[in-house]
């Protein structure tokens, strides 16, 4: 029988309905690989054994009493550390939260363990999901299971913010976890470790009980192994939730029974402007095998234009910014995290003294540009032409898929880089979601999909951006190039 941590989701629920193997043996598989990989590669920042367990032994009992499983049932995973986990530590890699138990249980999380799942753990991030390599936390850097095939042993970045939750997947450490994406913190990380990622249109998954970053764009979303787990996660993790204002009042479509990889009739759109100047060849003859595959599924392939695309980053990076100084203001020391009260300080030593120490130079960065942009005198030259660019982005969108129904893109500008490489250039780390941000800003579904390996050996990934809720048709692209791209390759086990 192959080796129950080499299974994903599709293949863990349908054993454990079938009696081929017990949930317990699956959670007691995987908390083993996490207990061996923590010390190497740093993915969790608190395990849960024991909650891993109790899920699998409730869905054992129920499939003893004949009782139907949930579309999770029986598969653990990993959360990450952004979803407030009742009478779990949740710190979103902060010093500021560290210590934080909440009361109470995240919607997307709850829906989870609703639909059979269970916990491995709290999966390492970069600090309040600022980071697009893992280097920000609090907790320490995660570790990418991938090494360069040159003999270099230089540790290199999962991707960020959602390190963790890939290097998890990638390593056979979980079969799946959540992420949220906020700038392309989803598709990023899943393109640096060789695994698939989508972040789904805005609202269709609660934001309620997740750490905030910046409200208009943050979107909770799967990474798991493969296109079928990813849908079948979604399905579960999506739906309508009172308790978030943006949530989308959409029945949850059945993603996983509408897979199909046959793109006839179906038109994908190719950005000019995505074609940059110095592109990595290896990304470039990645985006046109993909080009090719999409093809062979059926589609035909147009040329599209999305004029704004080069202010998209710029407009991110003032409206996530200015969103985050607000959402993080409540972090003062006063009502849950850390306190710092030098002696004989009054309140407003205490914020200070607070924030200073529990706030990382990353996140410090961001509130500080965020705050600039918001205040007198500076918000309409920034922070309202920002938002403006952000409207003539989404009409670029719109009148791209007019002529096409999904668009096909690089995941991102080049493959892993080594830890250390970028974390003191602020602008070198922001230009890895040169081919994210766009969708996030316009609000829209898009993924990321393994491509093959470049010439160090590591992995690449493709994007495929969709219209408003039609997740089901990017998905069906993804497995359309998923299953023509034959991506089977895993990191060789060193940790």
């Amino acid at each position: 029988m192959t080796e129950l941590t080499e299974l994903g989701v599709a293949a863990i629920r349908d054993g454990v309905a079938k009696g081929d193997f017990t949930a317990a043996e699956v959670a007691e598989a995987f908390n083993a690989n996490v207990a061996a990989a923590q010390d190497a590669l740093n993915a969790f920042i608190v395990a849960t054994p024991d909650k891993a367990i109790a899920a699998a032994k409730a869905t054992d009992a129920k499939r003893a009493a004949g009782e139907a499983l949930g579309k999770m049932g029986g598969v653990p995973i990993g959360m990450k550390d952004l979803f407030a986990t009742v009478g779990v530590q949740t710190t979103a890699a902060s010093h500021i939260l560290e210590g934080f138990v909440p009361q109470y249980e995240s919607t997307v999380s709850q829906k989870l363990w609703d639909a059979g799942a269970g916990m491995l753990g709290k999966l390492n991030l970069d600090q309040f999901a600022m980071g697009s390599s893992n280097e920000t936390s609090y907790f320490g850097n995660v570790i990418s299971p991938w090494r360069r095939n040159d003999g270099g042993n230089a540790p290199l970045a999962p991707g960020g913010s959602s390190g963790g939750s890939s290097a998890a997947v990638s390593a056979r450490l979980c079969p799946a976890a959540t992420g949220t994406d906020t700038g392309g913190s989803i598709r990023q990380p899943a393109a640096f470790t060789g695994i698939t990622g989508i972040k789904p249109t805005y609202g269709r998954c609660s934001r309620w009980g997740i750490v905030a970053f910046a409200s208009s764009l943050d979107q909770a979303g799967p990474m798991a192994r493969d296109t079928r787990d990813c849908a079948i996660m979604l399905e579960a993790m999506a739906g309508f939730d009172p308790k978030d204002a943006t949530s989308l009042d959409m029945p949850v479509p059945a993603w996983e029974a509408g897979l199909s990889a046959d793109l006839a009739g179906k038109t994908v759109g190719i950005p000019r402007e995505y074609r940059m100047d110095g592109m990595d060849a290896d990304v470039a003859k990645s985006w046109d095998d993909g080009i090719a595959w999409l093809k062979d599924a059926g589609a035909r392939v147009i040329d599209i234009a999305l004029p704004h695309t080069r202010y998209a980053l710029p407009a991110y990076y003032i409206i996530a910014p200015a969103e985050a100084s607000s959402n993080l203001a409540r972090y003062d020391g006063v009502r849950y995290g850390l306190r710092d009260l030098p002696d004989g300080a009054g309140l407003q030593d205490m914020y200070a003294a607070t924030r200073a120490a529990g706030f990382g130079a990353e996140v410090k960065r961001r509130i500080l540009i965020g705050t600039y942009v918001l205040s007198a005198g500076f918000y309409d030259a920034y922070y309202t032409q920002a938002q403006k660019v952000r409207t003539l982005i989404s009409r670029d969108f719109t009148a791209a898929f007019e002529q096409c129904d999904v668009i096909l893109a690089p995941t991102a500008p080049s493959a892993a880089f080594a830890l250390g490489d970028n974390i003191d250039d602020p602008l070198s780390m922001y230009l890895n979601d040169v081919f994210a941000v766009p969708a996030s800003l316009a609000g829209l579904p898009a993924m990321s999909v393994p491509a093959g390996l470049n010439r160090e050996g590591l992995p690449l990934g493709l994007q495929i951006i969709g219209r408003p809720f039609d997740e089901q048709g990017v998905l069906n692209a993804g497995l359309a190039i998923e299953q023509r791209a034959g991506f089977a390759a895993k990191p060789e086990k060193w940790w």
